[in-house]
């Protein structure tokens, strides 16, 4: 295993954020209050065209330049004749501006991004027929918010994570069920709380808030209202006083652990499993209020030049093996049941509950926040993403 993802959202992100819903000829729209140019996915492939260029997180794109041990590309070229050229990208905001280049073939796109993609008309919807390996992939992961409009794909997703809350077992007692741990009870570790820095970390706030305030009445982390959203960058203000250090790196966190720096936050499984190998008394699991995750899907540019070899990666990158390899090595669930029995590591997918879909139900995966409410709403605006970049800044102070 190898952990290279860090942090990916805090780039500054300007108007590109801001999406609004396009209403058709009728004037209607649609049930996710966006309406997505009517960009038609391809019937059939034709011949590859002998390369591919792909934006990726590090560690999903590995041709054994890293490692020699680590190369799942090499034999994609050698089966498909198409050579891959790659681009790691930082955050997903590097990612939407890269893909609105037309330069690029298919991104690995995390639910922060996908739905911007989605609406620009930047992300073409995928034939999930022309994929063979889509048919493996968890029920749980198809046809998800962050990655389809009225059902409509429009990628193939890759693996999944959540947002965990872990906990010194030593200075942390007794063992904390709930995300208040690190809110409203957070004091108790004044200055050893630690966060996730990004702005997508105010859905964090929201998803306590939903189940500890219900006269706010949130349904949607993503989709928050004025009077919501305001609740959450107060609740992550008041926290503010509390945190030692917000993590956008992962080896950062497990010193901190480590050292007892930090004895409460949230974390990653990859990064709990880490630190708990180096000796840190850590534990980690999804508090009672649920948590908020990530799923990347492997999004093709509607621009893309190399379309057929773009849907040989797709079909690649998901199939049991080569997904399999990617989960061990970047530390996630892989999206192919089929997956979990070329691990290397035969207790790999039950520590990530990659087939227990009743885990995943109590996770709300990043998606971008819009005006037009995720949640369905159509009487209120909801806070646009570009509005929670700002809010970030101010809640850091």
């Amino acid at each position: 295993m190898r952990l290279t993802r860090t942090l990916r959202t805090a780039a500054c992100v300007g108007a590109a954020l801001l999406l609004a819903a396009a209403c058709d000829s009728s004037g209607s729209t649609s049930s996710t209050g966006l309406n997505p140019p009517d960009l038609k996915a391809p019937t059939k492939l034709g011949r590859t065209e002998g390369q591919v260029d792909l934006i990726a997180w590090a560690g999903y794109v590995e041709d054994g330049s890293n490692d020699p041990k680590v190369n799942w590309v090499g034999d994609f070229e050698k089966q498909t004749g198409c050579q891959v050229h790659s681009k790691v990208a930082a955050s997903s905001d590097e990612m939407v501006k890269l893909m609105k280049t037309g330069d690029y073939d298919a991104v690995s796109a995390s639910g922060d991004a996908s739905l911007r993609l989605i609406a620009s008309g930047d992300a073409a919807p995928v034939n999930t027929d022309l994929v063979p390996n889509y048919k493996d992939v968890f029920s749980g992961l198809k046809n998800g918010a962050w990655n389809s409009v009225d059902g409509k794909m429009y990628g193939i997703p890759h693996g999944r994570g959540a947002n965990l809350l872990m906990y010194n077992t030593q200075k942390v007692r007794p063992a904390p069920t709930s995300w208040s741990a690190v809110f409203d009870r957070a004091s108790a570790y004044k200055g050893h709380v630690t966060a996730y820095d990004s702005p997508i970390y105010i859905a964090d706030a929201a998803l306590y808030l939903k189940a500890t305030r219900p006269e706010l009445k949130i349904e949607n982390p993503y989709a928050l209202d004025q009077k919501q959203f305001d609740a959450a960058v107060a609740l992550l203000k008041r926290q503010n006083a509390d945190i030692g250090e917000y993590w956008g790196d992962y080896l950062k966190e497990v010193s901190a652990f480590k050292s007892g720096d930090s004895v409460v936050g949230t974390t990653w499984q990859v990064i709990a499993n880490l630190a708990a190998s180096e000796g840190a008394k850590v534990k980690a699991l999804v508090p009672k209020e649920g948590s908020t995750g990530w799923s990347d899907t492997w999004m093709v540019s509607s621009k893309a030049k190399h379309p057929n070899c773009a849907y040989k990666w797709l079909n690649w990158i998901v199939s049991p093996k080569v997904n399999a390899e990617v989960a061990e090595y970047f530390g996630e669930a892989p999206a192919n049941s089929k997956a979990c029995a070329q691990t290397k590591d035969r207790n790999f997918c039950s520590v990530y509950h990659a087939a227990d879909e009743n885990y995943w139900k109590r996770i709300a995966f990043w998606n971008t926040p819009i005006e037009q409410c995720l949640d369905g709403r159509t009487d209120v605006k909801c806070v646009p993403y570009a509005k929670w970049v700002q809010a970030w800044t101010e809640i850091k102070g």
